[in-house]
């Protein structure tokens, strides 16, 4: 299969207020929508499958573990100034895990999408 798009699940715990983040706030356009269990949005070359709790992908394991939203693991997305994204995403109510920080490659700031999932907004140095 020969494929340029890349597709991420995130669990969500409300399928609608992840659509509206992600289209409101960083975007994305819907693709496909049937709240309360799955839609997916797109950004470029990047499907983001967002799949709620009644979707197949939130039905607990053969073990019982339920799959859940949150973690540490997170798309990474490209912006010209981190400042002024920080700014206009605060000025909206969006919450962040961390301040902006700087390393060899540039500046980064993780922030939670609704249902607790995180999104790395990195300008690159030099940028």
């Amino acid at each position: 299969m020969t494929d340029n798009t890349v597709h991420v699940r995130y669990l969500v715990d409300d399928v609608q207020a992840a659509i509206d983040f992600y289209t409101t706030h960083l975007g994305f356009t819907t693709n496909t929508a049937f709240p309360p269990a799955f839609a997916d949005v797109l950004r470029g070359n990047l499907r983001l499958l967002l799949s709620g709790p009644t979707s197949s992908a939130g039905r607990p394991m053969p073990d019982g573990r339920a799959p859940h939203p949150g973690g540490w693991n997170r798309i990474h997305l490209l912006v010209d100034d981190i400042d002024a994204e920080v700014t206009r995403l605060r000025d909206k109510g969006v919450v962040f895990r961390s301040d902006v920080v700087t390393g060899p490659g540039g500046r980064q700031i993780v922030l939670d999408d609704p249902a607790g999932n995180p999104v790395e907004l990195f300008q690159p140095a030099g940028a």
